[in-house]
């Protein structure tokens, strides 16, 4: 079963956790002056939601990770629970890029990056101060742990719209039925039982299908699915196959919902369905 390495080297450069104080307005405090830090952002509102997110700061060369970090590396972990005035906060995620690390493949970011926020407050009335703990890790040719501890009051009706934020969520992938028609789509999901070891075989549309990318996810954190395969299929279609790989005991994968997120240059979908047999 394919495995998620999270050892990693702490050196003497490790961030160490940095508390900002509590700021009300449109950003807080970067969590370290200089190199890697964090910060958090207001951005307006969306429905009944405050729009926010939390910017990362990577210097040249080094990258982070996404929520599913691939063969190896870390996810970042987001703690809410100082937080007032909050009933829920959802991270959304852009799109990420696949690296090769040697031997293995990562997944997530190698430039600054604004993880979009939906924060949905207890009384819309009141104002919402957030509090995060993030812990991250920071990769170059070594991995350092990082942490920051960021503070950021909202007034009730959000805060003022970020340039940063709104490219961010332009980045987000957006949710796709199976089988919608156009590019990028994902024609069909199918698991082959013929060969020796399963597989699963993705037939996608896009349109460029020498850097477009695939990532599957399980339904949590237990499942580790490789990372696709990409070739061009008979009929011109990208097709994406990954064998059976990192699905918990006990959990069957040919009824399972997963998670195919699609990333095809500046555009992506996200898809959420079983998988169909073949």
């Amino acid at each position: 079963m394919l495995s998620r390495l999270y050892s990693f080297a702490v050196c003497s450069l490790a961030l160490v956790p940095v508390a900002v104080p509590a700021r009300a307005g449109d950003m807080s405090s970067w969590s370290a002056p200089e190199g890697t830090a964090a910060r958090l952002i207001a951005g307006g509102t969306q429905g009944d939601a405050l729009l926010g997110g939390v910017e990362i700061r990577l210097p040249p060369g080094l990258k982070t990770y996404w929520r599913y970090p691939g063969d190896s590396g870390v996810p970042p972990h987001f703690d809410w629970s100082g937080s007032q005035n909050v009933e829920a906060v959802e991270v959304l995620w852009p799109a990420p890029a696949r690296f090769d690390d040697g031997g293995s493949y990562s997944i997530g970011y190698k430039h600054d990056v604004v993880l979009p926020l939906r924060i949905t407050p207890k009384d819309r009335a009141q104002p919402v101060e957030l509090k995060l703990n993030l812990d991250f890790a920071v990769c170059g040719k070594i991995c350092q742990p990082a942490n920051a501890a960021l503070d950021l009051a909202l007034p009730p009706g959000g805060g003022a719209p970020s340039a940063a934020l709104a490219q961010a969520l332009a980045r987000v992938p957006r949710p796709a039925p199976l089988g919608e028609k156009g590019e990028p789509g994902i024609a069909t999901a199918e698991l082959e039982r013929q060969a020796e070891t399963p597989a699963i075989r993705i037939v996608a549309d896009v349109g460029n299908a020498a850097t477009a990318d695939l990532f599957v996810e399980g339904p949590n954190e237990d499942w580790a699915l490789p990372l696709p395969v990409r070739e061009t299929g008979p009929d011109g279609r990208t097709v994406f196959t990954l064998p059976v790989d990192g699905v918990p005991k006990g959990a069957d994968v040919a009824t399972a919902k997963l998670r195919f997120t699609l990333v095809d240059g500046d555009r992506a979908i996200q898809v959420d369905a079983p998988l169909s047999a073949h």
